[in-house]
């Protein structure tokens, strides 16, 4: 079984509504939230939180910080998962970790966001590029440093290239906003 699961896992795998309970009070599994548990000696991680967070909002996006950090691109470490959500969507309520959330609208939503499975969950992150760029278009959220940092280090590292994040500027509209940094980093 994966460290986290819902109920309806727990049944699809042969167990018993009552047999979860007694897990439950034997302390071998933890009620994270209603229909959500993890077993209890599995040592949190950032991946899990992520999958924890995917596994409760699975429209959700991962972007920002916590794509970086899945990408490994820059030196960020968020304290919570940064989640896109479309414009109009209701906030989530109960989240078993702490999260940010930023929203999206239109292409947005889809364009440079792939699915990757995380222990055993699939979870929607965005691409490298499209990380990069919306990096620069909530810069002033996270920071013109950690900006510039990641476009910096997913060019150095080639977890992309300059035509993707122009490509990918151009449909999230940031192409103006980005533009100045390449050009800056091209004539060094």
């Amino acid at each position: 079984m994966a460290r986290f699961f819902r109920f309806r896992d727990a049944v699809r795998l042969g167990l018993s509504p009552y047999a979860l309970q007694r897990l439950v009070a034997a302390g071998e599994v933890e009620k994270i939230r209603p229909g959500l548990y993890r077993l209890t000696d599995a040592e949190p991680s950032e991946m899990e939180t992520i999958a924890l967070v995917a596994a409760v909002v699975p429209a959700g996006i991962v972007c920002l910080l916590s794509a970086l950090s899945l990408h490994g691109i820059g030196t960020q470490l968020p304290h919570e998962v940064w989640l896109g959500l479309d414009r109009k969507a209701r906030k989530p309520s109960r989240l078993p970790a702490r999260v940010r959330i930023v929203r999206f609208s239109g292409p947005m939503l889809t364009y440079g966001v792939k699915t990757q499975r995380i222990l055993g969950v699939p979870v929607r992150v965005t691409s490298p590029a499209r990380t990069v760029v919306d990096c620069f278009r909530y810069r002033n959220k996270i920071g013109l440093d950690v900006a510039t940092e990641a476009l910096r280090e997913a060019l150095r590292t080639r977890k992309t290239t300059v035509d993707e994040i122009l490509r990918t500027a151009e449909v999230c509209r940031a192409r103006t906003v980005i533009r100045p940094y390449l050009e800056a980093m091209a004539s060094r």
